[in-house]
């Protein structure tokens, strides 16, 4: 019944097209219809925030119309179509009161921002940004000389801060942790990327969080766990992404920190797949660009005849923060080891060595930085 029934994509983020692109290179004819809740225009989620950086709004963001990407593509794109449910058994997609039939379903629909509840009645000027219509809704409400604060000191809120700071806004950083990016970056790296922000004009406020928002004369005042009083004409909410693993849950598909895939993608139902930041691929949850790449390659030539697991190489973390720029290739998490750091100033490279001297793992950042290239082939791969 479903023999001759297309391949179905849920998601024209970077997963669902990068995907679209890779099946093409393996068949130029194969039907595929992509699902999304949004228009579908084209973009990369990882410039978000580099806009001020780049000179570009929302509209400079976008790299292709969706009329466009469904003829460069060949294929039919459903736009603004909410997906309620997953019939695995009977091989349809859910739409509401609408259905779609599939040979084969992946869900690359990424993941949501976690949303903080936090008292006060200042929520309306908190933006999570997460796709380019977040994007576009905070550039709108920005205004010139406007004062932003930003919840979360990680890559994302690092990265917008930089970029804020680039278009000339007052930026200030709040945080529980005691550094930046600590669950990506060492110490020393992490420190250095902090000073140079710092230099920047960034202002830190680590080891508290934010209580309470309310409105103010203008913007808003946050009420910090430290005692602090901050005044913010705009929010940024940069604490973190989960996966989405709901509607996979209700279908019975199985899920753990993320849709429960095996090296070839495949979930636990038949002839459903899984993509992307909603992925856990063999017990790992990577949301960066390179393991995304590597696994659309993979997955397009099962999805055309020649099923393949993914490899993966050694995949560095690049963190666009050009006021000091920085890769960072974590060690396994269960690698036993020590940091070794040769320092000047905010130049770092610190090598995450194991007892036998094996480089596990590297963080560069300054002029270090273009080392990370030879430094990726000296480590061994996330898991082969």
């Amino acid at each position: 019944m479903t023999e001759h029934s297309p391949i179905v994509i849920v998601g024209t983020g970077l997963a669902g097209y990068s995907l679209a692109r890779e099946i093409r290179k393996q068949n130029k004819e194969a039907r595929i219809v992509m699902v999304t809740a949004d228009d579908g225009v084209s973009y990369s989620k990882p410039m978000l925030s580099t806009g001020f950086t780049k000179g570009k709004d929302a509209d400079g963001l976008a790299q292709a119309a969706t009329e466009a990407m469904a003829e460069q593509l060949n294929l039919e794109l459903r736009t603004y179509a909410t997906v309620t449910g997953i019939d695995t058994d009977g091989h349809r997609l859910l739409l509401g009161d609408d259905s779609l039939s599939y040979s084969k379903l992946v869900l690359a629909w990424g993941a949501d921002v976690i949303r903080l509840t936090i008292p006060g009645d200042g929520q309306e000027w908190v933006f999570p940004i997460n796709d380019l219509g977040d994007y576009r809704a905070f550039r709108k409400a920005l205004k010139s000389g406007s004062r932003v604060a930003i919840m979360g000191a990680g890559l994302i809120g690092c990265e917008f801060a930089n970029d804020l700071r680039n278009g000339d806004y007052e930026v200030e950083v709040i945080a529980p942790s005691d550094a930046v990016m600590p669950s990506l970056l060492p110490p020393a790296a992490a420190n250095a990327v902090q000073a140079e922000l710092e230099s920047l004009g960034v202002s830190f406020h680590l080891e508290t969080l934010v209580e309470r928002i309310e409105p103010a004369e203008t913007g808003v005042s946050l009420f910090l766990a430290n005692g602090e009083t901050l005044q913010a004409d705009i929010v940024i909410s940069a604490v973190g992404l989960r996966p989405r693993t709901e509607l996979a849950r209700m279908a019975g598909i199985d899920i753990g920190r993320g849709i429960t895939v095996n090296r070839a993608l495949e979930t636990s139902a038949q002839d459903v797949y899984a993509l992307g930041d909603c992925a856990e691929v063999d017990g790992h949850v990577l949301l960066y660009v390179l393991p995304l790449m590597a696994c659309a390659r993979a997955l397009a030539k099962s999805l055309t005849g020649e099923r393949t697991q993914v490899s993966y190489g050694t995949m560095p973390v690049m963190i666009k923060t050009p006021c000091c720029p920085a890769a960072v290739c974590p060690p396994p998490v269960d690698a036993q080891g020590s940091w070794e750091t040769e320092q000047d100033g905010t130049h770092v490279k610190t090598l995450f060595k194991n007892a036998e001297g094996d480089v596990l793992g590297f963080a560069v950042t300054g002029r270090f930085a273009v080392e990370k290239q030879a430094l990726s082939k000296v480590v061994p791969p996330i898991h082969s």
